[in-house]
C-alpha cells in the first residue's frame, strides 16, 4: 500500500465508504447464507426499515454487490443474494466483527470516559 492509499481516487477509500454505511456490511451479513426476500431480511435484521432497506439493496446492487431476482409467479417474488463480488467482502466483514467482539468494551469505556469529562466541563 503506498502513502497515498487513502486519496479520494483510491480504491483503498472506495472500500471503506462501501462498509462506512451502516446497513451495508449488515445486510450483505445477512445474506451470506443464501438469497432472501425482503420481508425475511427484515426479520432476519430487525431494527432496519423497508425504505431503508429498499436503499441498501439498491446501493450494493448498484456496486455489484447483491443480484436482484425477479420470480413471476408470485407478485411478491423478489429475492435478493450476493453475488461473488459481494462475497469477497464477507470476510473483511467477519474481521471487522471479531475485533468489534474483542475490544467493543474498551471502546464503549473510552466513549463513557470522554462523556463524563465532557459533562464535567459543562
Amino acid at each position: 500500500m503506498t502513502t497515498d492509499a487513502f486519496l479520494a481516487d483510491c480504491r483503498a477509500r472506495l472500500a471503506f465508504d462501501l462498509l462506512s454505511n451502516t446497513w451495508n456490511a449488515v445486510v450483505l451479513w445477512a445474506l451470506r447464507d443464501g438469497p432472501r426476500r425482503p420481508a425475511e431480511l427484515r426479520e432476519r435484521i430487525g431494527g432496519i426499515s423497508s425504505k431503508v432497506l429498499t436503499e441498501t439493496l439498491r446501493r450494493l446492487q448498484f456496486n455489484g454487490l447483491v443480484d436482484r431476482r425477479a420470480h413471476p409467479e408470485a407478485p411478491t417474488g423478489v429475492e435478493y443474494g450476493l453475488t461473488d463480488l459481494g462475497r469477497t467482502l464477507l470476510a473483511p466483514i467477519d474481521a471487522v466483527g471479531a475485533w468489534a467482539f474483542a475490544y467493543g468494551d474498551e471502546v464503549m469505556a473510552a466513549q463513557d470516559a470522554a462523556a463524563r469529562e465532557a459533562s464535567a466541563r459543562d
